[in-house]
């Protein structure tokens, strides 16, 4: 087990096992991980969103980036993206990159033993049969990796990624200020940011507060000199 988590080339192996798996949520031991963590290029900025496809709001999180005139990441649930494959396949045809977030979203140090593994490549099997694209990158639910879930990524050939900014928006109580205002401090190049297009398991509405702020967001990256765009043009591999 050892020499296979080692193994993960570029996600900092040893300094997971040193910290165990399942702290990657950390900002420690993502500090310790860059790759994992989402460190990309100085000019690049790689805008992520969780728990889509949802008819009810990630269309508007489409419209907006169109109107941005930006691409980004979308880790998606395969239970939601069984029930709403048009919408993550507008995604797909409008350039925007799907990865997995697992089927459901479930901590993997909770989850019985095989069903992560199994969980995964159905989900990444479904990206697939809906894209036509094989997804190459996973974010585990909660940020917590599990050794099963990194030698499952490795299995199904995705690269687990992190973040290194989020915005807390999946609270009842964020807003648009609050998204921004939290997340400002992690706007520089080659940061992650992380926010949700759903509020499946998030406080209901809660979405609006990251549509709220993600033309500031933007705005606030480009204007600084920062590319923004998705993890495939980051530099994480």
């Amino acid at each position: 087990m050892t020499r296979a988590l080692l193994a993960l080339g570029g996600l900092g192996g040893a300094a997971l096992l040193h910290a165990g798996p399942g702290a990657t949520w950390l900002p420690a031991v993502r500090r310790l991980t860059p790759g994992l963590a989402g460190e990309g290029a100085p000019g690049h900025v790689a805008l992520t969103f969780d728990d889509g496809p949802d008819p009810r709001s990630t269309p508007r999180f489409l419209d907006e980036l169109d109107r941005l005139g930006c691409r980004a990441t979308f880790f998606v649930l395969g239970e939601m993206l069984e029930r709403h494959p048009g919408v993550a396949r507008r995604a797909a045809e409008a350039g925007h990159e799907i990865g997995v977030h697992g089927w459901h979203h479930r901590n993997s140090l909770t989850t019985p033993p095989g069903r992560v593994a199994v969980e995964m490549g159905r989900a990444a099997d479904l990206v697939r049969a809906v894209t036509g694209v094989r997804p190459v990158r996973y974010r585990p639910p909660y940020g917590v990796l599990s050794a099963e879930a990194l030698l499952a990524a490795r299995w199904w050939g995705l690269r687990p990624v992190l973040w290194t900014a989020w915005g807390r928006d999946w609270t009842a109580h964020a807003t648009p200020e609050s998204v921004l205002e939290t997340m400002t401090p992690g706007l520089r190049g080659g940061a992650t940011l992380l926010l949700h297009d759903s509020d499946c398991t998030s406080a209901p509405g809660a979405w609006r507060s990251a549509l709220g702020a993600l033309g500031h967001l933007v705005d606030h990256c480009r204007s600084a000199g920062l590319r923004v765009g998705p993890l495939a043009e980051h530099g994480v591999g």
